[in-house]
């Protein structure tokens, strides 16, 4: 018997179930900017890398303030290593941002439907690993009002893929963990430690980017679809 979810945000909610790089790799392809692909996910990388060891992020930065910031630290690898030739990018690193920002936009106008049908049903707590300022973004994006409480791996000290940031939200729900269920798009960060805190999971196994195991059989249910939630809880 679920009583209570345990969601994840980036790559779920805002995307549902495309990973972030796919939506960044081709809004740069809708902006003219071509690149291998290992070129661009290295840059990725770096990007993420940069953004969750270094105080670029504060908590007043909303969502376009994040992907501005991110793809200006893509841009900068990109020209390091010489991928892109040493230029003023500012322009269009907001253009590419804007692009991604609109992507969801678009999709939370979709999701935020099932969020509704979720929390009629369910307490909700989101366990995301983000920069200090998910709490700005889900008010910007009006959806904060869903979530019973926020475990963020910048306020907590804790990342997926340890098992304890669903702990911590377990304990934020005050169940059990067999009581819980753990929501998201990545099978190594979401399910697999989702299991391991000893909650039932829901993978949705969108167009991910090829950093999956293997062997995914320990998802409890899988969706291809966020809107598939309705028909399963």
């Amino acid at each position: 018997m679920i009583k209570g979810i345990l969601l994840d945000y980036g790559g779920t909610i805002d995307t549902n179930g495309l990973h972030w790089g796919a939506v960044l790799l081709n809004a740069y392809k809708r902006n003219n900017v071509q690149l291998a692909e290992q070129a661009f996910r290295d840059a990725y990388i770096f990007g993420e890398y940069s953004l969750a060891t270094m105080p670029l992020i504060n908590p007043a930065h909303n969502f376009l303030g994040v992907l501005e910031i991110k793809i200006g630290k893509q841009f900068e690898y990109l020209m390091l290593h010489h991928f892109l030739p040493e230029a003023d990018y500012s322009f269009l690193i907001k253009k590419i941002a804007a692009d991604c920002n609109e992507v969801a936009v678009n999709t939370i106008t979709e999701t935020s439907k099932v969020l509704t049908y979720l929390y009629n049903k369910y307490p909700i707590v989101l366990v995301s690993n983000f920069y200090g300022n998910i709490q700005t973004v889900l008010e910007s994006f009006r959806i904060i009002h869903f979530f019973k409480t926020i475990v963020e791996s910048a306020v907590v000290g804790v990342r997926k893929p340890n098992p304890a940031i669903f702990s911590l939200g377990v304990e934020c729900l005050q169940l059990r963990p067999e009581e819980c269920v753990v929501i998201g798009d990545s099978y190594s960060k979401d399910i697999a430690p989702g299991n391991q805190a000893g909650c039932n999971t829901i993978w949705l196994n969108g167009m991910g980017w090829g950093d999956d195991p293997e062997d995914t059989s320990k998802a409890n249910i899988i969706i291809s679809n966020f809107n598939e939630l309705e028909r399963i809880l």
